[in-house]
């Protein structure tokens, strides 16, 4: 019990350190300031997801073969040397080679960290904790946002630098995590696994819609509130400082994801799972037809809230599904399917938002739409 309670500590000081993006609060900018359009921008995100697919079934058989622990360290040293990468980029060329290392470290991660917890903790305790791993993530992107305004200002090397000390200091801190499962040994067969795993996850009544749900929501709302919302704000005769404060209360509200298992409690997580999804497209619909700053940042609030209590529940109802013991590996091939609508679903936002901003949040509504009712199918009751 007591390296349960260490691996939790260690996680938690883990989401904290690598929430810590310091370059955050100008992300779009940033990039731009090197000649990227939106549209590359969006497309090296996409490139990232599909590299990502390829290697999670690969990522998710060699975490049971080396062990949680392994992959976990692994992942995070390689997360290290992206943000070096990033660091140093000036094309377009170097921060598609950071989004490639960080789609192996996504694929390594995927159900690693999600395993590593929920071994840690238990069914009972796995929401809670999700929601808690989700907050501390914002709590550290809170700290670099408010170190960016307040001490480094418009240095950008500088706020990727302090953004590559953050990660190395949690890849160091991985060092100290404890197996939670008993690496598979060296004469199981990968591929028979990975077919054994897929027949099982094909029964596995929702398993996969839920996916397609967490993909359409996550990936819509993230590119709307990072991406896209910098734009919306230039759109309302916003200036860089007032969007350094939205994104610092934006950035904020993520720490409700604290409270997702609470409000689960209260409204039942299939409810909870419509409203949200819900309320979420009709935020992007009203973005799409405003040019109101207050409105946008309401707006944009609103959505980031409804991320923030999303995310965990469906990090606990995916888990809660999944019974069989190669979790890491079932989870890949979860993500797999979710990372192959996200990556289309990104090309089609950055190619929307490159011909009409407006039109680009529309189709965040819609795809918004399309998750409330994949999640209703999925999850039938509670």
């Amino acid at each position: 019990m007591q390296k349960l309670n260490r691996n939790l500590r260690i996680m938690l000081i883990m989401s904290l350190l690598q929430g810590m993006v310091f370059y955050a609060p100008i992300a779009t900018l940033y990039r731009r300031a090197f000649g990227l359009t939106v549209f590359e921008i969006t497309l090296i995100e996409s490139v990232c997801m599909v590299v990502s697919m390829g290697l999670e079934v690969p990522w998710g058989v060699a975490a049971e073969r080396l062990g949680y622990r392994k992959t976990m360290i692994l992942c995070c040293m390689v997360y290290f040397v992206s943000k070096l990468v990033f660091w140093r980029a000036e094309s377009f060329a170097g921060f598609l080679a950071e989004r490639l290392l960080l789609a192996v470290v996504l694929a390594g991660m995927s159900g690693v960290d999600e395993s590593i917890l929920y071994a840690s903790c238990g069914e009972g305790q796995a929401h809670r904790m999700f929601g808690w791993y989700s907050a501390l993530g914002t709590v550290g992107m809170l700290t670099a946002s408010a170190l960016y305004t307040l001490v480094i200002g418009p240095d950008y090397r500088m706020a990727a630098l302090w953004t590559a000390a953050a990660y190395g200091a949690a890849a160091l801190l991985s060092l100290g995590l404890e197996e939670v499962r008993q690496p598979a040994g060296r004469e199981t067969r990968a591929l028979a696994d990975f077919r054994a795993c897929l027949r099982k996850l094909r029964h596995t009544r929702g398993l996969f819609p839920l996916a397609l749900a967490g993909a359409l929501m996550g990936e819509s709302v993230h590119t709307v509130t990072v991406f896209f919302s910098q734009l919306q704000y230039a759109r309302c005769d916003w200036g860089d400082a007032m969007m350094g404060v939205a994104y610092t209360l934006c950035t904020a509200i993520g720490l409700c994801g604290a409270g997702s298992a609470r409000c689960a409690q209260h409204l039942g997580r299939r409810r909870m799972g419509i409203v949200l999804t819900g309320i979420s497209a009709v935020l992007c619909l009203v973005l799409a037809g405003t040019e109101s700053g207050g409105l946008s940042l309401g707006c944009m609030a609103a959505l980031c809230l409804a991320s923030a209590l999303y995310a965990p529940l469906s990090s606990a109802l995916a888990n809660g599904l999944i019974t069989m013991e190669s979790r890491a590996t079932a989870l890949s091939v979860s993500a797999l399917v979710s990372d192959s609508a996200a990556a289309l679903m990104n090309v089609a936002l950055g190619r929307a938002a490159d011909a009409s901003l407006p039109l680009a949040l529309c189709l965040g509504g819609g795809a918004c739409l399309i998750a409330m009712a994949l999640f209703a199918r999925a999850v039938r009751r509670g």
